[in-house]
């Protein structure tokens, strides 16, 4: 334990290392199909509610629900509005609360009661109240139903809930002042609550709830489990502040309380840590944002998604941990509790409890074995058992991730909200993908492989940067849309770009499991939005894109226009030039573009000391130039960029660097114009590795190469130009510069150790 808090102080101090993958491309919101709806004067776009067999989305903000097209939420079927009495709103500003802001009514609470009915709660000017929504008339019924412990007072408070056979469970504040947090369901025939007391409860931030149905071939023949997700003020660990912990806790549906000890209140309520670290780094995340639970029909158990984040993130650090269910209930249904010790006669410790525990087990749903006790209910549980579990909530035994280490660590971002879908490639393999927001309005798209975890892209969803508070995952594949809630409205967005990527290698570099190239049509195909899927498609998820070579057409050989190449500063504008026939663009001429492979497509990892190469290429306008940086500085040593001037008066550049680096380090090259600037980024680490000196000799070739191209360009132009295409006229040249251009818009995957030169669009052989 205290190696434990001996780390989170070295994080806390900024001690710890900062790293992770970065997206391969970057979208902006411009740039992608993006489907977004916001009325005037309206906020806090926060509470969505997905209704897939009717394909609508229902939206709760401030003072009105909304009913949208899921297919198309520009679309607004109904809307209601559920607005706070004059009276209650000076109550409220009598108080101290703002009468513009916070004694309004948030719509907290949007559950689905059955096929004509929405329960919905709001904070009401901190008095919260419940309804139901009559979804053919699209009207509140007026029932008005007290919302405490349901909803909370302070639309600013924590607050979760989901509906499980018509009962509410949520995870909220009991009072005005938020000092009484509780778990509870709202149930006619037996409501139940958490005791108020520190080791049930210790200033919670709730953050997700969600139910686990028993499997109906159990032999346990065991009960559905609601589970609350949520970070408190640790008991079990001395610090000298509020050291917050992640933690899970379950309760058993049904769970009817005690009959003497513990009545109305909850017999299976027991809470563990939910653990996501990298202990060599030091690195602890020890607040957990948000959970998603992925169940499928495929998975043999649910999987648990946790995004977490340092308790004082002044490392910008975020991390995905996911744990299987069976270790969350092998915790629970095996693992030591803790107690409570007195030490030095008043102070109290938090330790392992080593003691006999009472049969049945304390906190135990019941099952097959506590029936064949005649315990055929929780208000059978002998007074022994009740009071063990009232003073031992807290597990000793900490929830380990899978893999015992998170599946990603990313630094410089705050991941807000997560979902995830369980997709199935060309070959039949099954990968989970993660889509992941941030705090910026940006959307991370990643996914885990065999050798380690990629970011596929970013999308800017939200153009003025708004946090992302709220985001939903429909499931229905070839209609598939991720939802995402703000302050300032909603977006509708696809799951993927697929249309984006123009060539075979751009593709399969992507490594998006629901995209393949079609070789028939000459396009990167959305898999679950066609009907049929043939064979000779091409997808690797690996981001082997060797099979695009016969896939491909060939692109004729030199293109027309003019080059140069230069040897500049990185602060340094490039020279102009004037503009030739090209037969490669037809791009619109304000855009900027960067071109693959990108920097996360090249090397990874290097040895100390060791020599390696860095490219980037794009097209823009005729100001576009390049700009290098290293950890957050700009490069001060000779960059070199090579120009190709295209027909429409726009530009090719292609720029690479060289280095040499002890510690890991990040890349960065922009490329900047008055129509826009995109990134490329790399983080590559420092370790043991020899495949890396063959691409240093392969690259410094290939250098060799570059630097005849003054000397050579002017007789090929003429030589071009005049009409003179005989292979005899310029096969030296072409059969040099062919590998520049080769290696320029055709390079394989570095990181997967592949040969760079094994494959090519262009009639040269590389």
């Amino acid at each position: 334990m205290a190696l434990v808090l001996y780390g989170a102080v070295s994080l806390f101090l900024g001690m710890a290392a900062a790293f992770g993958p970065v997206p391969r491309i970057t979208w902006e919101h411009k740039e992608v199909h993006l489907v977004y709806f916001q009325e005037p004067e309206i906020f806090n776009y926060s509470t969505l509610l997905l209704s897939e067999d009717k394909d609508v989305l229902y939206v709760g903000a401030r003072e009105v629900i909304f009913a949208l097209n899921a297919l198309n939420i520009t679309e607004k079927k109904q809307e209601v509005f559920w607005k706070v009495t004059e009276d209650k709103k000076t109550k409220c500003a009598e108080k101290g609360k703002s009468k513009q802001t916070e004694c309004l009514n948030y719509v907290r609470v949007l559950q689905q009661l059955d096929d004509t009915s929405l329960y919905v709660c709001g904070t009401n000017a901190f008095q919260p109240i419940c309804d139901h929504l009559n979804l053919t008339s699209f009207k509140l019924v007026g029932r008005n139903d007290d919302g405490k412990g349901r909803c909370p007072f302070d639309p600013a408070q924590s607050y979760t809930s989901v509906m499980v056979d018509g009962d509410l469970y949520s995870g909220t504040s009991y009072n005005f002042l938020g000092s009484e947090p509780i778990i509870s369901r709202n149930s006619l025939q037996n409501p139940l609550r958490t005791e108020y007391a520190i080791p049930w409860l210790n200033e919670p931030n709730f953050i997700f709830a969600d139910v686990i149905r028993a499997d109906p071939n159990s032999a346990d023949e065991d009960d559905d489990k609601v589970y609350f997700f949520f970070t408190e003020v640790s008991v079990e660990y001395e610090f000298l502040g509020k050291l917050m912990i992640p933690r899970i806790a379950r309760v058993c549906k049904g769970d009817q309380g005690g009959h003497r000890t513990l009545q109305k209140k909850w017999t299976s309520y027991l809470k563990a840590r939910l653990l996501c670290s990298v202990p060599e780094k030091n690195l602890f995340f020890n607040v957990v944002n948000d959970v998603f639970i992925l169940k499928t029909p495929s998975s043999k158990e649910p999987v648990i998604y946790g995004v977490f984040s340092p308790q004082l993130n002044n490392v910008g650090l975020s991390a995905v941990c996911a744990y299987n269910i069976s270790t969350v209930e092998d915790v629970f249904a095996k693992g030591k509790y803790m107690q409570i010790a007195t030490v030095e006669q008043s102070h109290t410790k938090w330790l392992r409890y080593n003691g006999e525990i009472p049969k049945p087990r304390p906190g135990a749903c019941i099952n097959k074995e506590a029936r064949a006790d005649n315990i055929t209910t929780t208000l059978n549980l002998p007074d022994k058992t009740l009071q063990f579990v009232k003073d031992h909530p807290l597990m000793d035994d900490s929830v380990t991730p899978i893999g015992d280490r998170p599946r990603l660590v990313k630094r410089d971002v705050k991941y807000t909200q997560i979902v995830v879908d369980r997709v199935q490639a060309l070959n039949g393999t099954l990968y989970d993908v993660m889509f992941i927001s941030t705090d910026r309005g940006a959307l991370h798209k990643a996914i885990g492989y065999e050798n380690g975890m990629h970011i596929i892209e970013e999308t800017q969803l939200f153009p003025n940067f708004e946090p992302i508070q709220t985001l939903l995952l429909s499931s229905k594949k070839g209609k598939q849309y991720l939802y995402a809630g703000s302050n300032a409205g909603v977006v509708q967005s696809p799951v993927a770009f697929c249309d984006k990527y123009t060539s075979c290698v751009d593709c399969v570099l992507a490594r998006d499991p629901y995209c393949a190239w079609n070789p028939h049509a000459s396009l990167c195909v959305d898999i679950f939005k066609e009907r049929e899927i043939e064979r000779d498609w091409i997808q690797n998820i690996s981001g082997d894109a060797s099979s695009c070579t016969a896939a491909s057409s060939p692109i004729t050989f030199p293109p027309t226009g003019s080059s140069s190449l230069s040897c500049m500063e990185s602060d340094s504008r490039p020279p102009s030039i004037s503009p030739q026939p090209d037969v490669w663009s037809s791009a619109d001429l304000a855009t900027v573009t960067l071109m693959p492979p990108f920097l996360s497509d090249q090397i990874r990892h290097v040895g100390a000391q060791t020599t390696f190469f860095l490219f980037c290429q794009a097209t823009g306008p005729r100001d576009a130039y390049f700009v290098w940086g290293k950890n957050g500085q700009k490069m001060e040593a000779c960059v070199s960029q090579q120009t190709q001037a295209l027909a429409d008066g726009r530009r090719h550049l292609l720029s690479w660097v060289k280095d040499a680096i002890v510690q890991d380090s990040e890349y960065c090259c922009r490329v900047i114009s008055k129509a826009g600037t995109k990134t490329s980024i790399s983080y590559i680490t420092v370790e043991g590795s020899s495949y890396q000196d063959t691409w240093s000799k392969e690259f410094a070739n290939w250098r060799s190469v570059v630097s005849e191209h003054d000397r050579r360009m002017e007789s090929w132009k003429k030589t071009w130009v005049g009409g003179m295409k005989q292979a005899n006229t310029y096969p030296h040249f072409a059969a040099q510069f062919g590998e520049i251009w080769c290696f320029a818009f055709e390079v394989c995957y570095l990181a997967k150790r592949r040969n760079p030169w094994h494959f090519c669009t262009l009639t040269i052989k590389c």
